[in-house]
């Protein structure tokens, strides 16, 4: 993981956006199955979202005052909670999911090829990460973000580690025009919460422009891999 400074103050006001979260949500409830583990829970309020759909959970968080607060919050019997990175888990998932994880990790190909190393024959690894280098702002470079990302980056990830795509798209239209606004107009970082209030009301309006666009770009990118043998 990343080793800058990070406090994970914005996660309360991510995660309190309800609509953004049941549409991330949407877009890979089909793909969750068996064991499933998710690293980089944050607060675990993702967590809170998909519990539901699976039998047993494994919430995988390096940082220490991250996994005490899910330890507090998520003690149940089957969610199994540890403070490691995935490279130091010895068992192996049918599901792996990294949700605004990846951006964190400065060798991202390698926190990769450790989670491969961590699946079941035909798992299903799921990244969501913030999309376009373009748009990488001071908001970014706050919360450690090492960079944004487009299609080719996992294009070329599949490459490398021998993972196929199976799911590939952006999402969050209207999240990306409030980006492109901010770019033009470099308005304040300030003020988060009422950003992040706001965003996600109109993230409706969103979805209905995710569909008729056909997925063709929004402020992030979803990334379903299989390990499969080709």
């Amino acid at each position: 993981m990343s080793k800058v400074k990070y406090d994970g103050y914005e996660l309360e006001y991510f995660d309190s956006a309800y609509n953004f979260r049941n549409y991330q949500l949407s877009l890979i409830k089909k793909y969750l199955k068996g064991n499933l583990a998710e690293v980089g829970p944050g607060k675990g309020e993702f967590f809170n979202y998909y519990k539901r759909y699976l039998k047993a959970i494994n919430l995988i968080e390096p940082d220490k005052n991250l996994f005490k607060l899910l330890k507090k919050k998520h003690n149940k019997k089957n969610v199994k909670i540890t403070n490691k990175t995935i490279n130091n888990v010895k068992e192996k998932f049918e599901s792996i999911i990294y949700f605004d994880v990846l951006e964190h990790i400065k060798d991202d190909l390698k926190e990769v090829q450790n989670a491969k190393k961590r699946l079941k024959d035909n798992g299903i690894l799921i990244f969501s990460v913030p999309a376009f280098q373009i748009f990488y702002n001071e908001f970014d470079k706050s919360v450690g973000h090492f960079k944004r990302y487009n299609k080719k980056d996992f294009e070329k990830i599949s490459i490398k580690t021998n993972l196929k795509i199976i799911k590939l798209q952006y999402y969050d239209s209207f999240g990306l025009l409030l980006l492109i606004l901010n770019k033009v107009f470099n308005f304040s970082s300030k003020n988060i919460k009422n950003k992040i209030k706001i965003w996600n009301f109109f993230m409706p309006l969103s979805r209905l422009i995710d569909l008729v666009t056909f997925n063709k770009f929004g402020k992030s990118l979803i990334c379903v891999f299989k390990n499969v043998k080709r």
